[in-house]
């Protein structure tokens, strides 16, 4: 059996899905880029059936990377399959991953259909993917509550007829480890022809086991992980590159490894948190802030003496530099400049002009500028909105309502309105509503420090419905008001043209 672990990244289809994560076709392609530097053997581009958007990305995708496989997503439909065959034609390297539900659950409910019916449709889809590519992926949907006999029927019968990759997905993180690895397991001694394929592993995180089971996958004989940066994906998320990767990487016994380049996962994830904006929990495993923070007097001490008392990876291995250059306001542009290039973001030279005039202005309220800081500031600068903010005044405190003054600059004409509210942050969106002149309501409103202090910098995460349709905005500030109002801003410019 190979010891080589393909990686199958899925950032860009399943990770996307995320509400409020949605990239337009320049950010996929930086996404693209950035997941071939790292060294992923396949990216899942989309599912170009699903929108013009995913079509147009998998295109773009596939004339912008070399080496790594394109992969489009399709259901066992004709038409899905064909679309996906046009979407890749210029892919050097190119899949159809095609497939159905098995499980009874989907089976009776979702399809309203039978055992027989189902497999007649695996094979018919993977037939005629067959027809448009020579590598086909086949995934049995919902695989982990699927009965493991007619599992193993269904994976013998697409094999039979060209499937190249099979997918054994655990879409509902149901599946316990050895549950999974069992799986695994009993399909390589039932399945005629199984030697022939690579098998792959796809497991959410609903339970918290997505890489759990991947790993149990793997050992068990599975040889392709299909990951997410960062662990994003629906509901809970998906197994995380970062940590099947350097799970293998620092068990080294098992004889395991990918092509992946570690030294580049810091900056992969700061770069599709930014993107995506998607903050990474600090004490996220490989890659959050906190990763390799000790706090402890006995840890400190344990790891002052020997780094792997505390430590099994050391930071530097997956690309955090540990005597990173230590921004403040007597920081020159050279210095901002490579910080940003550490993290995975690259600005031409007019946005770097924009982001060190905001950054010296950020340092001289601040004591320390720290990445997510950096992030910020370049994300600004990466916007283009048809609505700005100009100024915004409140006036607020207790035993007194609120008032704002606001002023913004639509297409370059300028427009001022005043309003008082129920606090400082109803006051300024109350204001921006008399400009807009929209109906529109505030769904969710979310407030995140980044680090500790009265001085640091918040992010604010809001959610504005209008006609019936959910818009996501985004911003962050030392000013929390003036964060809430941007992002509500950048909420009215998703729907505002």
């Amino acid at each position: 059996m190979s010891d080589r672990l393909y990686i199958f990244d899925t950032t860009l289809r399943d990770g996307e899905q995320v509400p409020g994560c949605q990239l337009n076709t320049v950010e996929k392609i930086e996404v693209a880029k950035m997941l071939e530097e790292l060294g992923v053997d396949v990216i899942e581009a989309g599912f170009p059936v699903s929108s013009p958007g995913d079509f147009n990305s998998v295109v773009e995708i596939s004339k912008a990377v070399t080496w790594p496989t394109v992969c489009a997503l399709t259901r066992a439909v004709e038409n899905d399959i064909r679309v996906a065959a046009d979407a890749l034609q210029y892919a050097r390297h190119k899949r159809i991953h095609t497939g159905i539900g098995t499980s009874d659950y989907h089976i009776r409910y979702k399809f309203n259909s039978t055992r027989e019916e189902i497999l007649e449709r695996a094979i018919g889809c993977v037939s005629y993917a067959k027809k448009f590519v020579e590598d086909v992926q086949f995934y049995a949907e919902d695989a982990g509550r699927t009965d493991n006999e007619y599992l193993a029927r269904v994976i013998e019968a697409v094999i039979r007829a060209g499937a190249t990759v099979v997918n054994i997905p655990d879409t509902t993180g149901y599946c316990l480890p050895s549950e999974f690895a069992a799986k695994i397991r009993y399909l390589m001694e039932h399945v005629d022809g199984i030697d022939r394929v690579t098998i792959a592993t796809h497991c959410h995180n609903d339970l918290g086991m997505a890489t759990a089971n991947t790993v149990s996958g793997i050992v068990a004989g599975a040889r392709q992980a299909e990951v997410t940066i960062n662990g994003i994906g629906e509901r809970a998320g998906n197994t995380s590159l970062e940590e099947v990767v350097m799970t293998f990487r620092s068990h080294k016994e098992l004889g395991i490894d990918s092509n992946v380049n570690a030294t580049r996962l810091s900056g992969a994830s700061r770069m599709v948190s930014s993107l995506m904006n998607m903050p990474v929990q600090p004490n996220k495993a490989i890659v959050g802030r906190n990763a390799f923070a000790h706090s402890s007097g006995i840890h400190q001490d344990g790891v002052l003496k020997n780094r792997e008392s505390y430590e099994i990876i050391d930071p530097k291995e997956v690309g955090v530099d540990e005597n990173s250059i230590v921004l403040t306001a007597r920081s020159g542009r050279a210095a901002l400049k490579h910080r940003l290039h550490v993290l995975g973001v690259e600005l031409d030279k007019e946005n770097l002009d924009k982001a060190y005039e905001a950054f010296l202005r950020l340092a001289d309220r601040k004591k320390e500028i720290n990445d997510d800081d950096v992030l910020m500031l370049a994300g600004k600068q990466n916007a283009n909105h048809r609505i700005k903010l100009e100024y915004l005044q409140v006036t607020s405190g207790v035993g007194i309502r609120s008032v704002a003054s606001i002023g913004l600059d639509i297409a370059g004409e300028k427009f001022e309105a005043a309003a008082s509210g129920n606090g400082p942050v109803d006051a300024a969106i109350s204001a921006i509503k008399i400009i807009i002149r929209r109906t529109m309501l505030v769904k969710e409103f979310l407030i995140q420090a980044i680090n500790k202090g009265s001085n640091d910098v918040g992010k604010v995460h809001m959610t504005v419905e209008y006609e019936g349709q959910p818009y996501y905005g985004f911003s962050a500030n030392t000013d929390i008001v003036a964060a809430s109002a941007e992002a509500f801003i950048d909420a009215i410019n998703k729907f505002v043209h």
